[in-house]
């Protein structure tokens, strides 16, 4: 089981609360490229970095920003 953020879902957060995602990698402590990744599917969010997102969002559930994808075995 794969956990991709809702890269859209995100970018229309971001918008109504007038930031980036560059603000949101400040404050989760990540690398502005990383954030990039993970807003391109080509990234994961581990579970402490999901936990720290769903803290910075805490208005959003776990489904409205997190989808997870069955793997190829």
């Amino acid at each position: 089981m794969k956990v991709n953020l809702r890269n859209e879902t995100i970018k229309r957060i971001l918008l109504r609360k007038n930031k980036t995602q560059n603000w949101l990698a400040h404050r989760l402590e990540i690398s502005t490229g990383y954030m990039s990744q993970l807003m391109e599917g080509t990234r994961n969010p581990s579970p402490k970095l999901r936990e720290k997102i769903m803290n910075y969002l805490p208005d959003f559930g776990f489904d409205d920003l997190f989808e997870m994808k069955v793997m190829d075995s």
